[in-house]
């Protein structure tokens, strides 16, 4: 039978420079192109990475003993079970499922839900909808991978060093004779984590001398424990794990990007100072990149990307801060789409893609369910952001838009532009104010304030309470996702606001994101809205669906106005976002450097 290259005394393998790689640690089982027989054990039996001899070669130690080299590069011998012992965590994600924040490991992303993440634990336990698909995020940054349901995919039984499994002690036991001498046995009774950094990267286990104590199974690449007898764990999605060493997969190194990718960066500012360290570093400068899509212009010798910005500023970025934001396959010609000028008053069209207008949704306000009657759909620009989003009323609701996801039609001075079938500009601004009725009781409160129309509001909510309880609208009452007091907030109707908080408004309330009216203020960038909520009693601090307060999104999007008034109203100037903290002296530092 032909052999993998196998090693023996694995405990003095050299490790490399190489061996600090992302992927050391992670526990893996045999990929697509084994050929090595029952090196592993048989067929998702479990090994650790234990380091890189070079680009191409891995050295795995199997549960059972045997290490050899695999190849990692153009052939793969091996599949990610789970990364999470590498220290590998997606910042600023939570799985929706278990609530572990932030995801460590792969992290899987429901395709049909808006926000909705799980980890590997919960999505190989089939959790959430089998029949949704989901994108696989390796690392952050990397490039998603679109999968097939889970429905029609095929599950296996992963064995080896698994609760109740039998061990002696492995090629890395540094731990005299706590299992009793060698050759001594003990029972494996709970996965758990060596370090907060490290998870599911050590077993605890009970010898048969009543000795106990935590083992390194994963953690730096070690190998404590031997197992004699192995034991069944969760089973899982074979086809939908990663291979190790494809497109970077568990291994550092540019994440799949090419000259050309249109990239993002959404996350947090203080993780992606800190990542840069040793990779360009950070300047103030850069803070553009928060809210703009950039080009790759450029990969150099360390692999980091050089993006460039339609500000003519390029800058040099550590990989794992970058976010591929579109694919040929998905968006073809969007390298292509010119800058365009806006003014408000513009009539503009909403893109009609909804897999795209969801992807350039990140981070320019993000994309909610309500929205999805506004594609295609013609609108008038209402304000523009110091980012450049751009709040446009279209079908008698306003929302924030990515201006990358509309199409201007005609200026404010009612100038054509580009090609509208033929169709006048009396004939769109027709389109553009059509009522449509819907049957909902809520409709007309929401458009109204969301509108501005405080007079209406107020006679609405009047005509609703002389009526009595279950008749008309509800002052909480929701459409197209969110309360009229959440639609008022983020468009700055100060007087329709004050009509809805005199008919006891809940400020409290949350959108399908999580979002309360003060996350929608600090979106639409409005300080004397605030100023109104946190004088009504409402929560300055509250986090949404990603973590965010009104804060971090007032920070992150440059608006000096709320993030003023926020420190001004007493809000927790020590902002956490999971494990990250966002001190007073950065807010501070952070206003200088976006009023320059």
């Amino acid at each position: 039978m032909e052999m993998a290259n196998a090693i023996g005394g694995t405990s003095g393998a050299p490790r490399t420079a190489r061996g600090i790689m992302e992927g050391v640690g992670a526990r893996v089982i045999r990929g697509p192109d084994w050929k090595w027989g029952k090196q592993d054990g048989g067929e998702g039996h479990v090994g650790t990475v234990r380091n890189f001899e070079s680009p191409d070669e891995v050295v795995v130690v199997w549960d059972n003993g045997t290490a050899a080299n695999y190849r990692c590069s153009g052939q793969y011998d091996l599949r990610i079970l789970d990364s999470a012992p590498t220290g590998v965590k997606h910042e600023g994600t939570m799985c929706d499922t278990c609530r572990q924040q932030p995801i460590f490991g792969i992290r899987w992303k429901c395709a049909e839900c808006n926000n909705y993440d799980l980890c590997s634990i919960c999505y190989h336990g089939d959790k959430h909808h089998l029949r949704h698909r989901f994108y696989r995020i390796t690392t952050p940054g990397s490039e998603r991978v679109f999968l097939e349901t889970r429905r029609k995919s095929k599950k296996i039984a992963v064995r080896g060093i698994f609760p109740g499994a039998r061990v002696v002690r492995g090629v890395d036991w540094q731990w005299e004779d706590q299992d009793g001498g060698n050759g001594r046995r003990g029972k494996v009774q709970e996965i758990q984590d060596w370090s907060a950094a490290s998870p599911r990267s050590a077993a605890y286990v009970v010898w048969d001398n009543a000795s106990k104590n935590l083992y390194r199974v994963g953690f730096e690449g070690m190998a404590d424990l031997k197992v004699v007898n192995d034991a069944k764990g969760q089973t899982v999605y074979r086809d939908h794990l990663p291979c190790l060493g494809e497109h970077g997969a568990g291994r550092s190194g540019p994440p799949g990007l090419k000259i050309g990718d249109q990239v993002n960066v959404d996350l947090d500012l203080e993780i992606v100072q800190s990542l840069q360290h040793g990779h360009g570093g950070w300047t103030d400068g850069m803070v553009e990149c928060l809210s703009n899509t950039g080009a790759v212009v450029g990969i150099d010798e360390d692999h980091d990307i050089v993006v460039a910005y339609s500000s003519g500023n390029r800058w040099t970025f550590n990989p794992a801060v970058l976010t591929k934001v579109a694919t040929p396959s998905s968006t073809e010609g969007f390298n292509e789409t010119p800058q365009q000028q806006f003014a408000v008053g513009d009539v503009v069209q909403i893109c009609s893609e909804l897999e795209r207008i969801k992807m350039l949704q990140r981070g320019h306000g993000e994309w909610a369910d309500g929205m999805a009657p506004t594609l295609g759909k013609i609108g008038h620009i209402q304000q523009i952001y110091n980012d450049n989003d751009l709040k446009v009323e279209v079908c008698n609701t306003t929302w924030t838009y990515n201006p990358l996801a509309v199409t201007k039609v005609a200026s404010k001075d009612g100038t054509m532009h580009g090609t509208t079938s033929g169709e006048r500009l009396s004939a769109l601004l027709k389109k553009l104010f059509e009522t449509h009725v819907s049957g909902d009781v809520n409709e007309e409160l929401v458009k109204s304030a969301a509108n501005g129309d405080s007079q209406k509001v107020d006679e609405v909510l009047k005509q609703s309470n002389t009526a009595g309880a279950g008749i008309g609208p509800d002052v909480n009452g929701v459409f197209a996702g969110h309360t009229a007091l959440q639609a008022a907030s983020q468009n700055g109707h100060l007087e329709v606001i004050t009509v809805l908080l005199r008919y006891s408004a809940d400020v409290e309330i949350e959108d399908k994101d999580g979002d309360r009216a003060v996350h929608h203020a600090a979106f639409g960038d409005e300080p004397s809205v605030m100023q109104l909520l946190a004088h009504a009693g409402a929560d300055l601090n509250a986090r949404n669906k990603r973590r965010q307060t009104a804060l971090h999104i007032g920070v992150n999007k440059g608006h000096i106005g709320v993030v003023k008034m926020l420190l001004d109203l007493g809000c927790h100037p020590s902002l956490q976002v999971s494990a990250e903290f966002l001190p007073l002296s950065f807010c501070h530092e952070h206003l200088i450097k976006i009023q320059v």
